[in-house]
């Protein structure tokens, strides 16, 4: 592999091609994205790259279980917050 891919071409790649069905994102560890990452780039950590290009604006994270969800800029879906969720469901809010 003489000509590898930039580490956000990587990614990029990856969440618009291992997305399935109407899923605008990708989980991390069950899409096989870090597997393949650590793969192409020969042990590199995946998580340290994910986690830069997320405070650079370049990609969303939400944390999900057993990993994260990988979305483009844009695509993630609003952030819920569950303490407010539950007091307006009480009533309380």
């Amino acid at each position: 592999m003489a000509n590898k891919l930039s580490h956000e071409e990587f990614v990029r790649l990856a969440i618009e091609k291992l997305r399935t069905g109407t899923f605008k994102g990708i989980h991390s560890v069950y899409s096989g994205f870090n597997e393949a990452f650590r793969v192409y780039y020969e042990g590199e950590d995946p998580i340290q790259v994910t986690t830069a290009f997320a405070a650079e604006g370049k990609i969303s994270l939400r944390p999900v279980r057993n990993g994260v969800m990988l979305y483009l800029p844009g695509e993630a879906p609003a952030a819920v917050n569950k303490g407010e969720q539950a007091l307006k469901t009480m009533g309380l809010a």
